[in-house]
């Protein structure tokens, strides 16, 4: 039996259409947030003062980012794309204490 046409009144793709063959689902995106949130928080909870919670936050943004490297190659994307997500905003919001001692004291705080 031969293939049905269409008409043409309603044409198919005439590209091909390019699946991602592992997507980004939002449960282990959600995941990677939460595990990387509470990772930010317990090293940031290790500071006592403004540059000592800043060098803290930076060690845990680096390494975060290095595991959402390893995840994203050859683990679980979503989950890596979440861990990144959340040390980037937790690196954001120390730079933000950050910069806003050094606007009011005129004085850089981390050394």
């Amino acid at each position: 039996m031969a293939p049905v046409r269409g008409s043409g009144l309603f044409p198919g793709p005439s590209r091909p259409v390019y699946r991602e063959p592992h997507p980004v689902n939002a449960g282990p995106l959600l995941a990677g947030l939460g595990s990387a949130a509470v990772w930010m928080v317990l090293f940031g909870s290790l500071g006592r003062d403004l540059a000592s919670y800043a060098w803290w936050t930076l060690l845990a943004a680096v390494s975060a980012w290095l595991v959402a490297l390893v995840l994203t190659t050859i683990g679980d994307r979503g989950v890596g794309v979440g861990v990144a997500l959340a040390s980037g905003l937790g690196l954001s919001v120390a730079l933000a204490f950050v910069g806003g001692r050094w606007i009011t004291t005129q004085d850089w705080p981390l050394w």
